[in-house]
């Protein structure tokens, strides 16, 4: 992850990632095919952890569609600042052949069906004001995906701030009213 991250997937040989994790090149080569598996496992490590967090805010927000969307959204970007290099590896995604590529976006897919689903549902409730709730779950994901290019650990800003902060932005996208607004 350390290499990909801090070289791309071209400019890292597998030498290097082998000298990094202590083994031999023969032996990397024992536990993956080639380097492109290496990315991927990587990347599905990502998405399955993304998918999990999300899955268990879903179900701890229960039936309420903002509380779902306020808590998935935490989810993801807790997700993005505690795991920065791991998530900013997406972008490297370029790189798979198509089959590991069409197999990693099913597993990206199902993050934004999640997200869509509860933009769907609050929709339908009145919770939400949205025109388009798959080109908006795309939206709140391809914000919450930028993170790592810009978030770094020890900064001025810590993962509660920067979800509390993307909550805000995510349910002011939805259409969500503030107690503010509410109130006036």
């Amino acid at each position: 992850m350390d290499a990909f991250s801090d070289q791309g997937f071209h400019g890292t040989p597998v030498r290097d990632i082998a000298r990094r994790v202590g083994v031999t090149v023969p032996a990397l080569y024992y536990h993956h095919a080639n380097k492109e598996a290496l990315l991927v496992s990587l990347l599905e490590t990502g998405v399955e952890d993304v998918l999990l967090r999300a899955s268990a805010a879903v179900a701890e927000a229960g039936d309420d569609a903002e509380r779902r969307l306020r808590f998935v959204v935490e989810a993801i970007v807790v997700h993005m600042t505690g795991r920065t290099r791991l998530a900013a590896l997406d972008s490297e995604l370029r790189y798979l052949a198509p089959d590991n590529r069409r197999r990693y976006a099913a597993m990206r897919k199902q993050v934004e069906d999640l997200v869509t689903d509860i933009l769907r549902s609050g929709l339908a409730a009145g919770v939400f004001d949205v025109d388009d709730p798959d080109e908006t779950s795309r939206a709140l994901l391809g914000m919450c995906q930028a993170i790592p290019r810009w978030y770094r650990p020890g900064g001025p800003l810590g993962a509660r701030d920067v979800a509390a902060r993307y909550v805000s932005i995510a349910c002011r996208t939805a259409g969500v009213r503030t107690t503010s607004e509410v109130s006036s």
